[in-house]
């Protein structure tokens, strides 16, 4: 790929319209300063569009309007409920093809991923979530209590680019369900199809306040939901980092928190697996969108015994990932998010060889298009478990590879981590894979290739998070429990 190639693309053909307007109280709504957001390509580097910088005050304005909105969205009966997300879904399926085109462009996420995940995704967890609205936990008794729940009133939702619809989705679906009201501050780097979500809300007719949008850096409207008195929970989709600074500013007035972190997942392959599918899979898993989700395989543990075949089946899966622009159909690998990420991981790929890992595939002088925020699929072997890229969470298409004895060693290195989100396991033996599993000290375990479910429940151990998301348990998060003596 070259520039003329990715400014020439048919789907670059039509531009982006800048956005001038929050989202509050049912109604677009001028903000109150100035400043705007700038939204860059990474693949062509151009900005592409802006949103509005919003402040502390338009939070204020959010927060106030869902305040005032959740006594009634709260009272509707469960059906009431589900019909007005019926509808939203019905308004945001109609705008798929929108959805994947704007994530491929503000993203970098190649058409065809974009198309089945960043757009088909958010809506089956909204479809699954107005299922659950329409049947809320049931009330049960306690000897002589009434054990009842209830929605835990106005939510903050910070979310992160990487998925950035479909951790949306994943939370503002989630509390619209269990009968919270919302305000949401996307991520700076892919605002856009956020925007696209809301026109989809005012299409649907939801009602005023219920669900608001107030786009902004986070140093001011992130900070400022956290911090937010009449903000009853504050649900958090990115870095540990940020994750904790968020947990501080709620902590300071006793607010509850949900929080999805970071993650180092390891990708355990006992001696007796299928190697060639296991290693596939495994460079598959960890290098989608390109390699910018939290729960990416980046580890890969293999049997000692089988440990050169291994490297040599990753490096070929890891050359095969073609990069180019996203908007081409052949793209399996498009840009990082930003030059910042890029410069990130490029700068653990130097650190992992200064620290004495071996280049297998890939590394920081490989061919990658000259224009666009690309970085190589890399594959590391030989890496320390207890090193730099092997304990912290790069973000980019880095795999490395690690070798283990047995298989409580095999343990032993998937458990030296602080996160615990993901993991997976491949065995010929289905017994002794669970047995492993159940081991793992993460919130997911996927057993010989097993399929995401976006109906279970989704989540981390230590530094990765604290609560749950998706389904019954995603919806347990935005309610509160009562006990009624009688």
């Amino acid at each position: 790929m070259d520039l003329d190639t990715a400014v020439a693309h048919p789907g670059r053909a039509t531009p982006i319209a800048d956005r001038t307007a929050l989202y509050l109280d049912g109604q677009w709504a001028a903000p109150h300063g100035t400043g705007r957001i700038a939204v860059v390509d990474p693949t062509t580097e151009q900005v592409i569009a802006y949103v509005p910088a919003g402040d502390a005050v338009d939070v204020d304005r959010a927060v106030a309007a869902a305040k005032a909105a959740f006594p009634h969205w709260s009272g509707l009966a469960p059906a009431e409920r589900a019909a007005h997300l019926d509808r939203l879904h019905t308004a945001l399926s109609a705008r798929a093809a929108d959805i994947a085109t704007t994530v491929a462009r503000e993203l970098g996420t190649p058409l065809r991923v974009a198309t089945r995940v960043q757009a088909g995704l958010p809506l089956t967890v909204l479809r699954g979530y107005a299922e659950l609205a329409a049947a809320p936990p049931a009330a049960h008794t306690v000897g002589n209590s009434l054990i009842v729940s209830e929605p835990v009133g106005v939510v903050g939702a910070i979310t992160p680019w990487n998925y950035p619809l479909h951790q949306i989705m994943a939370k503002v679906a989630g509390a619209l369900a269990a009968g919270c009201t919302v305000v949401l501050k996307p991520a700076d780097l892919t605002p856009l199809v956020a925007y696209l979500l809301f026109d989809a809300v005012h299409e649907a007719q939801l009602p005023p306040g219920v669900v608001n949008l107030v786009s902004g850096p986070g140093s001011a409207v992130g900070s400022a939901i956290a911090a937010h008195p009449d903000v009853d929970l504050v649900s958090f989709t990115g870095s540990t980092a940020t994750g904790a600074r968020i947990s501080h500013l709620a902590a300071d007035r006793i607010a509850r928190v949900a929080l999805e972190l970071g993650g180092k997942s390891a990708n355990v392959i006992l001696d007796d697996a299928d190697l060639p599918r296991a290693v596939k899979t495994g460079v598959a898993n960890a290098f989608l969108n390109s390699g910018q989700t939290c729960t990416a395989w980046t580890r890969m543990l293999v049997h000692r015994s089988r440990y050169e075949e291994a490297l040599e089946l990753a490096a070929a899966a890891a050359n095969a990932q073609t990069l180019g622009d996203p908007l081409d159909e052949g793209t399996r690998l498009g840009p990082l998010s930003s030059a910042a990420q890029r410069d990130t991981v490029r700068g653990y790929i130097a650190k992992g060889l200064a620290d004495g890992a071996r280049l297998v595939a890939g590394g920081l002088d490989a061919p990658v298009p000259p224009t666009g925020y690309f970085v190589a699929p890399t594959v590391l072997a030989d890496v320390d478990p207890d090193s730099t890229v092997a304990q912290e969470e790069i973000f980019g298409p880095v795999l490395v590879v690690l070798p283990f004895d047995d298989d409580d060693d095999a343990v032993a290195i998937a458990n030296n981590s602080r996160y615990g989100l993901a993991g997976a396991v491949w065995s010929g033996d289905e017994e002794r894979a669970l047995a492993v599993a159940r081991r793992m000290r993460t919130g997911a375990v996927d057993v010989n290739g097993a399929a995401f479910n976006p109906l279970a429940p989704f989540g981390g151990y230590k530094q990765s998070g604290i609560g749950r998301e998706l389904g019954a348990h995603g919806l347990a998060e935005f309610l509160e429990t009562k006990a009624i003596q009688r």
